[in-house]
């Protein structure tokens, strides 16, 4: 018997639909990738040979993670503890001095009749500390203050002339000032005004750290030493404004570290550390969050990289070279790690995409491949 025509068009809509569907589903193995699912990064971790390890931080496992060696960086920035020295500076090499000699005696063998005063000017410590003085000989005065050197130099004149005064004028050396080598308005040699100089002084001296630089950090070079700190460190901490010294470069630049995020966050790029340590819950809001929409709050990954040296059997610390760590926000033990756990320079946060997000979009999909069939049966009919 011949098919009714109702029966015909019933037909073709199912067929309609299971076409639809059936391009569906290979459209669906191919969907546009936002990021990738944990389940997905963290594959390869129950294979017999795994290149990478994967640690779980919860409150529990942070305190031992926080002896892990640091990555990227040295781990903190070390820095001078501020102290107070004496008001006035002292005499180094290379300083200058200039001597006058007063006598009043009669033929005296260091002043004559008319003037009664000897000057004996641009006397430069030697590199070891002394000054040749005439009928004296060589004195040792580095490391002493002005006042103490011309006390020493009138001792010694008693010597030859019980009357004679010594008057004294220290002109600083290059070893008795600093150096502000670069990221601030005016670079240059600044001599100290005491030995009680700060370095917030020497740097107010040179027009203060340029406004145009990001993050600076502030690097104090001193024999052979270095100290390194924020500037917004030395600024709100009353204990970092140390002591400087003949000799000391300075030197202000940008602080370079930074993390990369990548992923179903609210932001998709490289971020510098806007302070000396940032923890994990610092860097989510950092980058924007993570995406509503989209992340699985379950599956904030760190990824990391260490160098050879820091696998120690003997030592706390990575029992491979890449290492996973994952971050669970949805319990308040994740979250209270998160506070506590530190992300160091160089690593990358993958906020991975939640798997309902897949979901809904195959569903999405389908319910519009029913809407076409449907159309497609008015269309018939």
């Amino acid at each position: 018997m011949p098919e009714e025509p109702g029966s015909r068009r019933v037909t073709r809509t199912i067929r309609i639909i299971l076409g639809m569907m059936m391009i569906a589903a290979v459209a669906a193995c191919s969907l546009p990738r936002g990021a990738a699912l944990q389940s997905e990064v963290l594959a390869e971790k129950d294979n017999k040979a795994p290149t990478f390890q994967v640690v779980e931080v919860t409150r529990r496992s942070t305190p031992a993670l926080a002896l892990w060696p640091a990555s990227g960086w040295k781990g903190s920035y070390h820095w001078l503890t501020a102290s107070r020295g004496p008001d006035s500076s002292t005499i180094q090499t290379g300083d200058r001095l200039n001597v006058i000699v007063w006598d009043n005696q009669e033929n005296s063998l260091l002043a004559s009749e008319a003037s009664r005063s000897t000057p004996v000017a641009g006397l430069t410590v030697s590199p070891s500390g002394t000054v040749f003085m005439p009928y004296i000989g060589e004195i040792n005065l580095r490391g002493m203050t002005e006042s103490e050197a011309r006390a020493t130099l009138q001792e010694r004149m008693l010597e030859i002339a019980p009357s004679a005064q010594v008057q004294l004028n220290v002109e600083p050396g290059r070893n008795n000032a600093v150096d502000v080598v670069g990221g601030v308005a005016a670079p240059g040699n600044y001599p100290l005004e005491s030995r009680n100089t700060r370095i917030l002084s020497v740097l107010a001296s040179a027009g203060g750290i340029s406004p145009a630089m990001v993050n600076p950090l502030v690097i104090l070079q001193r024999g052979g030493q270095v100290y390194e700190t924020r500037a917004e460190s030395l600024y709100a901490e009353p204990a970092r404004n140390a002591l400087v010294r003949g000799g000391d470069q300075i030197v202000v630049t940008e602080d370079d570290r930074t993390f990369n995020v990548l992923g179903a966050a609210g932001s998709q790029k490289v971020i510098a550390f806007e302070d000396e340590q940032v923890t994990a819950m610092e860097a989510v809001s950092m980058m924007g969050g993570l995406s509503a929409a989209r992340a699985d709050p379950k599956g904030l990954l760190v990824l990391r990289e260490y160098e050879r040296h820091h696998i120690n059997p003997d030592k706390p610390g990575p029992e491979m070279r890449q290492v996973i760590f994952s971050l669970d926000f949805t319990n308040a033990d994740g979250l209270f790690a998160a506070r506590q756990f530190q992300i160091n320079p160089g690593d990358t946060l993958l906020a991975t995409e939640s798997p309902v997000t897949r979901v809904q979009t195959i569903l999405g999909l389908f319910g519009t491949v029913v809407g076409f069939a449907s159309t497609a049966n008015n269309v018939a009919n």
